[in-house]
């Protein structure tokens, strides 16, 4: 089994990036591969017209940049944990530029009835904000849902994590970094439901 955590922060070692690691840990603990993709590393194109009306043979974007690389974890992937701090009261454009990106997907599947992330798998939202809006989270939480629903990635779980503005300072907040642990041991859990008999 396999779970694929998807960091949408800009900010190397940043509390987004702690809490997702602590969550892959929890899967790594319960037996599972872990791969981390750090979207600010990779050449993602913003969406273009092309995204609604056209898909290539797969299904999939014909934009040829690193989305291909996401696609194809995506597919493979048991759970998904994608993770992202709220800027401007939403996801981060690291991680919204990717999601808009399954454009594509969202076409093959509803309007090609061709669904092209057959594979049932479980999805988890990690989330921090320096702000103590509940609306913000509620916010980036619905456009991750959406994702989920196109890709096939049943809602397990969520972290959100109020108050936390300095770089790193998550470490102060053992409360936070516990409830990663958890998630990432939810998630595992909650995937073994998903398996065909």
């Amino acid at each position: 089994m396999k779970i694929l955590g998807i960091n949408g922060s800009p900010r190397k070692d940043g509390n987004t990036d702690i809490l997702l690691d602590k969550s892959l840990e929890a899967a790594g603990d319960s037996g599972w591969r872990t791969e981390k993709i750090i979207l600010n590393l990779l050449d993602i194109s913003p969406p273009q017209e092309i995204e609604y009306d056209k898909v290539n043979s797969e299904g999939l974007s014909p934009i040829q940049d690193d989305m291909q690389t996401i696609y194809k974890k995506v597919k493979e992937c048991d759970a998904v944990i994608i993770a992202s701090p709220i800027f401007f009261g939403s996801l981060s454009a690291q991680t919204k530029i990717m999601i808009d990106r399954f454009q594509c997907a969202w076409v093959s599947k509803n309007i090609l009835k061709k669904d092209i992330f057959k594979k049932k798998k479980s999805g988890a939202f990690i989330c921090t904000s320096a702000a103590h809006r509940k609306d913000f989270f509620q916010n980036a939480r619905s456009i991750v849902r959406n994702l989920f629903q196109v890709i096939n990635a049943q809602y397990k779980g969520e972290l959100f994590c109020p108050g936390l503005e300095k770089k790193g300072e998550v470490i102060k907040y053992p409360e936070f970094l516990e409830s990663a642990y958890a998630l990432g041991r939810k998630i595992t859990s909650a995937t073994k439901d998903l398996r065909p008999s």
